[in-house]
């Protein structure tokens, strides 16, 4: 998907972006004044601070940009919230592909997601009943519907335990490093001001297409292929069914 994400752009108008949710994202004022270096001393912060609530920030990397679009920095994470994030995103470019990756939070899976979903693409087959029959029955049958590949809109979603294969993972650990570890945020204004600059700031200067780097693409499926062994969600090899058999 990483790989394809340019040229699925550029060539089809498809947008591939990689979505999560930052939850507990604290407005930290620092009760008291940060000594700056000196000859001989590092910086020096007041360990004591003050609470003034949180904030949840939900992303949208576009991986072939490297921008984050449509971000919404919100007081909760709730079904509601996160299918009105979805919404927004999908509204950027409204007659566009778009292919969602996002990891295995029941948030992403729901009634009202799918019911988005199947009226943005102009689908009216009868959907069902949650808990009974029907798309809306499961999770399961839910997810199958939300990333079915003959969608306009589609999700893609991460193997269970590896939501480190989510990129936007990677942009979410940049911001606490650039802003949030040592930012001093007396009010949650202040601190929702700061993470908005902070996008604006990156989308301009640091964006670029969203590339693996350091781990090969058939490293990162034998860390998933493990991961779902352990889970029991892949039958064993060959190789291992005939040890299997003389034990």
């Amino acid at each position: 998907m990483h790989a394809t994400a340019l040229h699925q752009h550029e060539t089809a108008g498809i947008h591939v972006v990689s979505v999560d949710e930052k939850p507990g994202i604290q407005a930290l004022e620092r009760d008291g004044t940060t000594l700056p270096t000196e000859a001989g001393k590092v910086e020096r912060r007041e360990f004591n601070y003050i609470r003034h609530g949180t904030q949840v920030l939900t992303g949208n990397l576009h991986l072939a940009t490297g921008k984050l679009i449509s971000a919404t920095i919100a007081d909760t994470r709730t079904e509601a919230d996160f299918v009105e994030h979805i919404e927004r995103l999908i509204q950027s470019d409204p007659m566009a592909g778009f292919v969602i990756l996002c990891d295995q939070l029941n948030t992403q899976k729901s009634e009202s997601l799918v019911r988005l979903i199947a009226q943005t693409l102009g689908d009216d087959q009868v959907l069902g009943e949650k808990g009974k029959w029907g798309i809306l029955k499961s999770m399961e049958t839910r997810q199958a519907y939300l990333s079915d590949p003959e969608h306009r809109i589609r999700f893609v979603y991460t193997p269970k335990h590896c939501s480190w294969l989510n990129s936007i993972e990677v942009w979410f650990s940049i911001l606490a490093k650039h802003v949030l570890n040592r930012g001093n945020f007396p009010s949650i204004d202040d601190l929702t001001q700061k993470i908005q600059r902070y996008i604006a700031y990156s989308n301009q200067h640091l964006a670029k297409v969203w590339k693996w780097s350091v781990v090969k693409t058939k490293e990162i499926q034998a860390l998933i292929d493990n991961v779902m062994h352990i889970e029991g969600a892949l039958l064993p090899s060959e190789g291992e069914r005939e040890v299997g058999a003389h034990l």
